[in-house]
């Protein structure tokens, strides 16, 4: 048996186990079986590289069909039964009058819910929860509820009591500049380097803070859990966060020390300028590359959240990423006869809301920009552009392949276990398909555990400018505004945190996040504040109110006639993707 015989068989078994209890009506043997049979029909449409809908890249997706009976052909596919959150709902008219229409159903309680189609002559969606049995038909009556829940306009359109949520189309929010840079890449030739040049003429170092730094200052209460960063010297510096901090001194900080977030309980700022940092770490040779006099003084902001409070998830943006071929790989990475890179460019029919789901508002702790847009999110140098269709970065939301995982890249993703991970992928990894409930991959690790003594060093590309695919100039010494996040464990707590260099290259970051002990890190977005976005929400008089890592990220959100903030990915949609922190 070779190795992709054994993993698919791997994923059979365990898709198989899930999925008879769907199957309720046959034997056991027999539903395990017939199941078998399917999932290897499904995973042969998932492998092969041909065009294909959004519906035959979900190797785990379970049919159930059904009929009224006016003729009426009902159909409720469940993407990954294994989770049960995301639903195709086809109806077909009987008799030929209409087309068929989909609806893209998501389960607004799954841990709470089970959602399956009853057969027979009136057939209905069916949620159970042990004993207790609801059934509601949204297509039902002149004007059904489906179609009252569509004309709505609404992001998430409640149905079935508010059992289920319709997701409907909707335009993402996006700024000005970012609305100019993707007409000039979408419309204009060479648009691209348009961008490119405006970057690098207008906003390196657009957005550098560099804090006073006050030594024999007054510190303040740090909180020690957490520990210090590995610098020469904490001096006090003075910060630039949009949030209070317990134990602070107005916004000034020991750098390299965490201190507890008011309001905020789990969650940790921390503050510091790479040339801060250790000459053990900094000096290191032939790791990174030296740093300049501007990025070593430089702000970092970091934030850490105790994972042992938080569940994490991941939501597309209504534009982006998007699903077809990125502009940049060649040769071999690249296949003219295919839509994108997974058989692809469209998700349609599944809707995708750029917004976090209402059901979670009320635990949502943190959201933060997820990733790379597509074009800039596979690799243009390197033989990493010429296989695998490039390396485009892949992305699974609720158990939904949008964009295939490849090897080799730097993952976060989350299992179904609740536990979250983050490391380089490999192609065994594949075993783990079934259990993926969210992912984003970007590009290759900033650092990542040493395979003898298990320490984390920059990643082998860090000093590579095409072979990181860290983007900025072909010289490979624009500094931007970048951000990051990277996995730190501390006596067996394990804690994510993100963080946000005010200017700064591949390297300042690696060594950055090797002086905070990190064990794996890997860039997420940057130049801009939109990208590199970042905010913690509180409850104040039953009002949902943001803080924002700085505060001029403050201007990316919304306001009310009254002026108070709606806040990005959870009060309105957003054309980009996002990662979400919800409180346990």
């Amino acid at each position: 048996m070779d190795f992709r015989t054994s993993v698919t068989a791997g994923i059979f078994r365990h898709a198989a186990c899930v999925a008879a209890a769907f199957l309720g009506g046959l034997p056991a043997a027999a539903a395990e079986g017939e199941r078998d049979s399917e999932l290897a029909r499904q995973m042969q449409q998932y492998d092969v590289v041909a065009t294909k809908s959004i519906r035959e890249l979900q190797p785990f997706r379970e049919s159930t069909q059904a009929e009224r009976a006016d003729g009426t052909r009902i159909e409720l596919v469940s993407l990954n039964p294994n989770f049960g959150r995301w639903f195709l709902l086809d109806i077909t008219p009987g008799e030929g009058r209409q087309r068929t229409r989909s609806y893209h159903i998501e389960a607004a309680s799954p841990e709470k819910w089970k959602l399956t189609l009853a057969r027979g002559d009136d057939p209905a969606l069916i949620f159970e929860r042990g004993e207790t049995r609801h059934e509601c038909r949204p297509w039902a009556g002149n004007s059904s509820s489906l179609e009252a829940a569509q004309s709505s306009a609404l992001p998430y359109a409640p149905i079935c009591d508010s059992r289920a949520y319709l997701r409907n189309r909707v335009r993402g929010s996006r700024t000005n500049r970012e609305a100019v840079a993707e007409f000039l890449r979408d419309n204009v030739a060479f648009g691209d380097s348009i961008v490119g040049l405006i970057k690098g003429a207008f906003y390196e170092d657009a957005f550098m803070k560099s804090g006073e730094v006050v030594d024999n200052a007054d510190a303040g209460q740090v909180a020690r859990s957490l520990g210090r960063a590995t610098l020469s010297r904490h001096p006090v510096i003075n910060t630039y966060f949009g949030f209070e901090l317990e134990g602070a001194q107005g916004r000034r900080m020991e750098a390299g020390s965490w201190y507890a977030i008011k309001d905020a309980p789990g969650i940790y700022a921390s503050a510091m300028q790479p040339g801060m940092i250790h000459p053990d770490i900094l000096n290191r040779k032939g790791e990174t590359n030296w740093l300049d006099n501007i990025e070593r003084r430089a702000d970092v902001y970091l934030v850490a959240f105790d994972l042992s409070q938080f569940e994490i998830g991941y939501e597309v943006g209504t534009d982006h990423p998007r699903l077809g071929w990125s502009s940049r790989p060649h040769g071999a990475g690249r296949n003219w006869n295919i839509p994108g890179p997974d058989g692809i460019d469209s998700a349609a029919p599944l809707v995708r809301t750029g917004m976090l789901s209402p059901a979670m508002a009320d635990r949502v702790a943190a959201t933060f920009t997820g990733g790379f847009k597509r074009d800039h999110g596979a690799f243009k140098y390197s033989n990493y552009a010429t296989f695998n269709h490039g390396h485009h970065y892949g992305f699974i939301s609720n158990g939904v392949v949008l964009s295939k995982l490849q090897p080799n890249l730097s993952t976060l993703y989350v299992l179904d276990d609740g536990s979250i991970h983050m490391r380089t992928w490999r192609e065994e990894d594949e075993d783990l398909l079934p259990r993926i409930l969210f992912a984003r991959q970007n590009g290759v690790p900033l650092i990542a555990p040493d395979p003898e003594t298990g320490e984390g060093v920059p990643g082998q590309f860090v000093r590579s400018w095409g072979g990181g695919n860290w983007s900025g100039s072909a010289n490979a010494d624009l500094r931007t505004l970048r951000a990051g996040a990277c996995m730190k464990t501390v006596e067996g707590r394990q804690f994510l945190i993100y963080a946000y260099f005010s200017t700064a290259t591949p390297s300042a970051m690696a060594r950055t996040f090797q002086a905070y002990g990190c064990d794996y890190a890997m860039l997420l977005d940057m130049n801009s504040l939109e990208h590199t976005y970042m905010a913690l929400y509180t409850q104040e008089e039953d009002r949902l109110v943001p803080h924002h890592l700085v505060s001029g990220m403050a201007q990316i959100d919304d306001r009310r006639r009254d002026g108070t903030p709606i806040p990005r990915f959870v009060g309105f949609s957003d054309n980009r993707d996002f990662f979400y922190l919800l409180r346990k």
